[in-house]
Formats: C-alpha cells, sequence, structure tokens
C-alpha cells in the first residue's frame, strides 16, 4: 500500500473490466462501451478515437497505430502494424533537387508518410469487435463537434507549441483561434473533423482514403510541395504481423516487430536481467547507470539496423539470442561509461497509449500517435486532418537500412507491449514519450517485477533517460544520486518536462490493477 501521508494515487482494482488512458474523457468512453457489451477492441478503438480529438497534441487520425491483442480464446497474440507509407512518387534524387540532403524537416509536406492509424481501427473492429463503427466513432464526433475542455497538460503543450502552430495557416486557425493558445478549462472544437469522422463511421475504410476527405489531404499537401496522391491513400493498408517476444524473469514480454523499436526494448530488458536487483535500491545511481548503459547500447543498435523489414533485413534473432546479450552485457562497467560503442553485427542483404481489458480477459495494448507535438502542424482545412510526420524519421544516407524509398515505412519508436506469465495474461502496458518509449517499458517492467511495484507506483516512480550523451534526470532523482552519476562520468541534466507517460493493467488471479501515469491528464477505471 501507498504512504497516505504524501499525495498520489492508489491502483484501480475491478473484476469486470479495466481501461488506462491518458485522458478521463478517453478512459470513460471506453468504459461506456464495454458496459454496452462490447469488447476489449471495441473500447481501444473509442478510447484511440476520443484521444485523436481531445489530445490533439499526441494522436489523430492524421497518425498511425500499433496494437498487440491476447485473446483468451486463441492463448495468442496477434500484432497489428498500422504504420504510413512514404509516397510512391518520392525519391532521394527529388528530395535532393529541393535542397534537402540531410535530414527531412519535421514540419514540411515531405515529413507526412501515409496517416494508416484509420486504416488499423476498422481492420480491428471488422475483425474482432463486436460493436459497429458507428457506435465506437460516436463519442468522438460528439467532443469534435460539440466541444471538449483543454486539460492541464494539454494545456501546458499548447502553449509551448504556439510558434510551430502559427506556421501553417489552416493549422493556426484551428488551434489558436483568435491567435492565442487555448488555456485549461477552454473549450476547443473541431467541426470539420467530426464531419470526417461522421464520414469514416458511414463508409469505413472509403470514408477517409477515398472521396473528399482523402481529396482534402492530397490537395492540401501538393500544395506545399508534397509527393502524395490519391492513389497512395486508397493503397493505405494496415497489416497483421508476427509479434516478436522475449523473456525476462518468469514473464514472456510480447512486441510488434520491426519496422518499431519493440526489439530495442527487448534488448534493454534483456540486458538488465543478467542483474540482482534484489541487492539494488530502486532509486539508486547503481540502478540508474545500468538502465542508461544499458539505453546507450540498445539504441547504437536502433541507429544501426532498425528499418522497414520489407526493404532491409533486421537481425531480430541475432539481437536477441543470449549469446549475444551475454557480450553486449559483459561491455558495461559499475564504475565507468562506455564510450563510442558501436554494434558489429552484419548487415543483411508528446503519442497515446491505451490499455484495455475486458470482461473475458481480452487484452489490448495500442498506440497511435502523430510523432512530434501537433506533428507536422500541417493542417487539411476541409477535413480538419492533422498531419503526422513519421516520415522525418527516415535518413537520406543512401547506404543505411532506413533510407527514404518510395512505399517505405520509416522506423518507428511507438511500441505497445503485452506480458504472459505461466502462458496465461499478465501485463498490458506500455509508455509514450517517442524516444524513451523501451527505456520506459524496461523501467516500468523492472519495477513491477524487480521490485514488486503495484502498476500505479511503477509508473509514479521517477524516471531517467540516457539520450544523445546526456543522461537526464527526473526531479525526483535526489541530488547526491545526480552527482554520483557524475562522478562515475555521466553528463547529468535535470529535465524541464518530465519522460513520457504510461498505463499498465495487471492481471492478479480474476483481478483486475490499473495504474495511470500522473504526467498526463488520464486515469484508469474498472468495471
Amino acid at each position: 500500500m501507498r504512504n497516505t501521508h504524501f499525495p498520489g494515487r492508489s491502483p484501480v482494482y475491478s473484476l469486470d473490466g479495466m481501461v488506462s488512458t491518458s485522458h478521463p474523457l478517453a478512459t470513460k468512453a471506453a468504459i461506456d462501451i464495454l458496459s454496452k457489451g462490447g469488447n476489449a477492441i471495441d473500447a481501444a478503438v473509442t478510447a484511440a478515437s476520443v484521444l485523436a480529438v481531445v489530445e490533439p497534441h499526441s494522436t489523430g487520425v492524421g497518425g498511425d497505430l500499433f496494437c498487440l491483442y491476447h485473446s483468451v480464446t486463441s492463448n495468442k497474440v496477434l500484432a497489428l502494424n498500422a504504420s504510413g507509407r512514404a509516397p510512391e512518387s518520392i525519391s532521394l534524387d527529388k528530395l535532393n533537387n529541393l535542397g534537402i540532403k540531410a535530414d527531412i524537416p519535421f514540419q514540411s509536406p515531405h515529413s507526412v508518410s501515409i496517416p494508416t492509424g484509420v486504416a488499423g481501427w476498422i481492420k480491428l473492429i471488422e475483425d474482432h469487435g463486436r460493436l459497429s463503427l458507428k457506435e465506437i466513432l460516436e463519442p468522438s464526433i460528439n467532443y469534435a463537434q460539440n466541444g471538449y475542455i483543454i486539460a492541464d497538460v494539454i494545456a501546458d503543450v499548447w502553449k509551448r507549441e504556439i510558434e510551430k502552430l502559427s506556421l501553417d495557416e489552416d493549422c493556426k486557425n484551428l488551434f489558436l483561434p483568435d491567435g492565442k493558445f487555448l488555456k485549461a478549462g477552454d473549450i476547443h472544437y473541431q467541426p470539420r473533423l467530426a464531419e470526417t469522422l461522421k464520414s469514416i463511421a458511414e463508409f469505413g475504410r472509403a470514408g477517409f482514403y477515398e472521396g473528399e476527405v482523402a481529396k482534402s489531404m492530397v490537395n492540401k499537401l501538393n500544395s506545399l510541395g508534397g509527393f502524395h496522391s490519391l492513389e497512395d491513400f486508397a493503397k493505405a493498408e494496415a497489416n497483421y504481423v508476427e509479434p516478436i517476444s522475449a523473456n525476462y524473469r518468469d514473464a514472456k514480454i510480447y512486441e510488434c516487430p520491426p519496422n518499431g523499436q519493440g526489439v530495442i526494448a527487448l534488448i534493454i530488458m534483456k540486458i538488465l536481467e543478467g542483474y540482482d536487483f534484489n541487492n539494488i535500491p530502486s532509486n539508486s545511481s547503481l540502478r540508474i547507470h545500468l538502465q542508461a548503459e544499458a539505453t546507450k547500447i540498445a539504441f547504437s543498435h536502433r541507429s544501426h539496423y532498425l528499418a522497414d523489414p520489407n526493404f532491409s533485413s533486421v537481425p531480430v534473432e541475432e539481437m536477441l539470442s543470449e549469446k549475444y546479450i551475454n557480450n553486449l552485457r559483459s561491455l558495461i562497467k559499475l564504475d565507468t561509461c562506455i564510450e563510442g560503442y558501436k554494434p558489429e553485427l552484419p548487415v543483411h542483404p508528446n503519442t497515446v497509449y491505451i490499455s484495455v481489458v475486458d470482461k473475458e480477459k481480452n487484452s489490448v495494448s495500442l498506440i497511435n500517435s502523430i510523432f512530434h507535438s501537433f506533428g507536422s502542424g500541417i493542417v487539411a482545412p476541409d477535413s480538419g486532418v492533422l498531419f503526422q510526420n513519421r516520415g522525418a524519421s527516415f535518413v537520406l544516407d543512401p547506404s543505411h537500412p532506413n533510407v527514404i524509398e518510395p512505399g517505405k515505412r520509416p522506423m518507428h519508436t511507438i511500441i505497445p507491449s503485452l506480458a504472459t506469465k505461466q502462458n496465461k495474461p499478465y501485463l498490458s502496458f506500455g509508455v509514450m514519450g517517442g524516444h524513451y518509449q523501451p527505456m520506459g517499458q524496461a523501467h516500468v517492467l523492472s519495477n513491477i517485477i524487480d521490485y514488486g511495484m503495484d502498476p500505479q507506483k511503477s509508473l509514479d516512480f521517477p524516471r531517467s533517460f540516457y539520450f544523445d550523451g546526456v543522461l537526464e534526470c527526473e526531479k525526483g532523482i535526489p541530488e547526491d544520486v545526480r552527482k554520483e552519476l557524475l562522478k562515475i562520468g555521466h553528463k547529468v541534466e535535470v529535465c524541464d518536462l518530465p519522460h513520457g507517460g504510461g498505463q499498465v493493467i495487471e492481471h492478479r488471479g480474476p483481478t483486475l490493477i490499473g495504474g495511470s501515469d500522473p504526467r498526463k491528464d488520464g486515469c484508469a477505471i474498472g468495471l
């Protein structure tokens, strides 16, 4: 039990279903769907669609989706990749001719891969849902048309992104009414997005990827110099893929395969599995150092190998083999930092996270994203669609496996996760926050398995993240611990914003235990 002398949340307990999201309106809408007889898939898509309206800096119909689904009936984990592809007519030469030679600008039309999240919603509902698309999208249509109240954390992001939101006139008109950012408590309306959602509810896939909605998106992107076509949108498709997995202690952890970075999370977990955390305090410099070094090693593999497997072979099995993980772990020293490491495997020829478990104990782990806060900052005015900027994750080095190519999916940061224990459902969990997600998953998982924390405490606990040469610590990590990390050789900074967000639902016998990250506005609710 948490210490009730201090502020915090208790975990939520339930027998008949649980939903945890980053916004109360999404959680409630999904719970209502479960109450109507919908299953975990119905509820998860409901939550995702509501978040696409009320948390526009994180997600939207202009974004992408990954999902893991554990069916109790089949006792199998199914993975869905609904990430978008580059336009068929884009090329390195065309970008070079435009003077784009180093990186794809985050706020250019060339950063917009074809939004495929909606195709993922529809495939999941058609194949595994119980309720109609109209029923599932009704709450999101209501909030887009009749308004929703801006929550605290979202308002803070809105204020921080005012410059970005001002660059595209259509984006400015939608998100900066009267030229001002919206504050917590203000009401925001998205009537054109409501019409787009109605079109999806009425006509399914064709209501978004064909007809007037598709034309509005292509016209906007083309007006800015984008290479997108109606054919690109018509061909957008979500695909089932074989999940990858690895054990951590006595739990089996499932991730979506590349082009997502789930394998990077598994590498971090497997490296850390070799240490006895019973003798390492949970908020100590040693634990943070081990996490940082494991992240440094894993992310070097991401930089070298991660790409669309349809275009470049990603050596997942080699990365996760016990021999290779042992070799990686041996690189870590307890009193010094790794410098200049590069992997040597052969090269072969602000996001929302949703966790739902229904009455039958089917589990959904789903993540929907537009990448950076407010994505590309580009809005199609006639449809109200805010585009993601996942295409900026491509590289422009022709020798790199993640080089941009026509019809190719970029490396993705978003990664839902599921865990089983003794071949039964155990955890549905995920951590938002772009690059932080693999480390965030490993941190939360270790909090639960190694330190016995409940889902809520595992999310409340202070975080650190090593990235691009800097170890960023939240303010909850004590100053004396930060000083010890400096002595080891880390470049330590206290981060301005905390690391990510997350949701966890744990199966403990017939009982469901839920937690929702205090770094976001959301909550967990049980039936």
